[in-house]
């Protein structure tokens, strides 16, 4: 039988650190005897005290105990569940310096990863930063200990939900409803075995439950009084993401991806933006950067279920959309033919591409990609092949942006003109950005 692996004490007390930056994550960084140590809830300039809460050999890690010189961009954070909720990061830093330290990773990344600079750094997408997310996955766990069902996101550091009464990033309609809601469950003859619900927000607000078992006649009365009182839309889950049934009447949810008049249905599962203000402008901008003329033949690629392409076929441009998920492509279409646009709506996996793909025998003037997290790396060398005289890249991840920046610019001859953040997610360390590619 092996020995189990011993851990190293952690050396008690507080300790005093200043702190020199922030990391991609949004701790505080400084060092201690010559070595590294991450401290959640500290911004550069400070002085703290903290206690250590786990040591490496590369790193140490720790939380603020005390702010002993605050930094100017220090705010009090306006959630009383900050620093224990794991949803957000950086509610203790002003929003402007939220964008200035997104802006600093992204152009670092770009540097260190790609070793590419935009000629023009763009002025960063702002939007509200309070009840901005119209689409979150609750977690939901029955607790004896903490009272009963928790609803809402894990803790800070732990597999643990965190026992949380509202959260102030999500709509207002869900947001503030998050301990009504643990209320009901814990009613519910299935409480125990509800692990988590999906939230999507339009004109008005759906939720789907995902239940391990089928709720019982007395359930399902209790769950549409409170679908009624709330004027919440409410799906079962029971399997897949797939296999959800209404709960009674249930509305179609629509939005519009740019301001207009026109609008795209989704269901309450569909990947959409999670930041209506903040997206909406992302759609101009790129189409401002892209500036189809009628006719300009367009390829969008990761097309999802029409978010660019409905604005860019209005332009009169000939697009090209491209996506993955059967689901989304069927949807794309339905949605562009119920705006009365006839578009080219491909279902095409672009992780590995066909380079012989009928769609791509077409020539095409302009390319927008909207690529997940891993980025747009296996599709990049047929993009390129086409010459298209310029490619707009929305991005989620600046080191994937960064490594993709390297072959545009390094092997296919592009310049990066323009960069710059869109704050899709206040409060949080994740950054989101767009890139203009430019032939010379």
């Amino acid at each position: 039988m092996g020995r189990r692996a011993r851990h190293k004490p952690l050396p008690s007390g507080e300790f005093t650190a200043d702190i020199v930056d922030l990391a991609h994550d949004g701790r505080g960084v400084a060092r201690r005897d010559g070595k590294v140590v991450f401290i959640h809830g500290a911004l550069p300039g400070e002085r703290v005290r903290y206690r250590l809460s786990r040591i490496s050999r590369a790193a140490d890690e720790g939380a603020v105990s005390a702010v002993e010189l605050a930094s100017p961009d220090r705010v009090e954070p306006l959630c009383a569940h900050f620093g224990v909720c794991g949803g957000c990061a950086l509610q203790h830093l002003a929003p402007r310096a939220q964008i200035a330290f997104k802006q600093k990773q992204l152009l670092d990344a770009l540097l260190r990863i790609g070793g590419v600079a935009p000629e023009v750094v763009a002025a960063p997408i702002t939007g509200p930063v309070w009840g901005y997310r119209r689409r979150a996955r609750l977690g939901v766990k029955q607790v004896p200990k903490k009272g009963g069902v928790l609803v809402g996101f894990r803790e800070r550091e732990a597999p643990l939900l965190a026992a949380i009464d509202s959260c102030v990033v999500l709509d207002d309609r869900v947001g503030q409803k998050l301990r009504a809601l643990a209320q009901l469950f814990d009613r519910l003859s299935i409480a125990a075995e509800i692990p988590q619900v999906e939230v999507a927000c339009a004109d008005h607000a759906a939720l789907v439950i995902r239940v391990m078992r089928a709720p019982s006649a007395t359930d399902v009365e209790a769950l549409s009084a409170f679908a009624a009182e709330q004027d919440f839309d409410l799906y079962l889950q029971t399997g897949s993401r797939a296999q959800i049934e209404p709960l009674g009447a249930v509305r179609p949810l629509h939005y519009s991806p740019d301001g207009g008049a026109a609008e795209l249905e989704f269901g309450p599962m569909d990947f959409v933006q999670i930041n209506t203000g903040v997206s909406q402008q992302m759609v101009r901008q790129a189409l401002a950067w892209l500036a189809p003329q009628p006719g300009t033949a367009v390829l969008e690629l990761f097309a999802g279920l029409g978010n660019f392409t409905l604005p860019l076929a209005a332009l009169g441009a000939k697009v090209t959309a491209v996506e993955g998920e059967a689901a989304l492509v069927a949807k794309g279409r339905q949605n562009l033919q119920r705006n009365g646009y006839d578009v080219n709506f491909v279902q095409a996996d672009l992780f590995v591409p066909d380079a012989q793909a009928a769609w791509l025998r077409e020539p095409f003037d302009q390319v927008l990609l909207d690529p997940p997290r891993t980025g747009a790396r296996e599709v990049l060398p047929l993009v390129a092949m086409k010459r298209p005289q310029r490619i707009v890249y929305i991005s989620c991840h600046p080191a994937t942006l960064a490594r993709d920046a390297t072959e545009l610019v390094k092997m296919h001859g592009y310049r990066l003109s323009r960069a710059g953040v869109l704050d899709m997610f206040p409060h949080t360390a994740h950054v989101e950005s767009m890139a203009l590619f430019e032939r010379p």
